[in-house]
């Protein structure tokens, strides 16, 4: 069953790290899963992804606070709104829409 959560745990971290970079899939659902997978599956694997800036930046705030920075809600809200402003943007050049 170790080798299920360790699997699970890296599609989940690599998913994870594409979210981070990609602004539109979401990276906190994999990081999530990453966690609670390594905590199955190994200490060792466990203490490591809790120790990396990847956990560090999108999850440890939620985890001990069960809540957000207010960095973290700009971030998110910024990318948003660029990733959104740059769909209308686009919507001139589109002939039906």
């Amino acid at each position: 069953m170790k080798i299920v959560y360790l699997l699970i745990g890296f599609i989940g971290q690599g998913l994870g790290v594409l979210g981070a970079l990609l602004p539109l899939l979401p990276a906190f659902p994999f990081l999530l899963l990453a966690a609670f997978s390594f905590a199955r599956s190994s200490k060792r694997l466990n203490d490591w992804f809790l120790s990396t800036n990847l956990y560090k930046d999108n999850l440890e705030s939620w985890v001990k606070e069960r809540g957000m920075h207010r960095k973290a809600k700009i971030r998110v809200m910024a990318i948003i709104t660029t990733t959104m402003a740059f769909g209308f943007i686009m919507m001139g050049n589109v002939p039906i829409g």
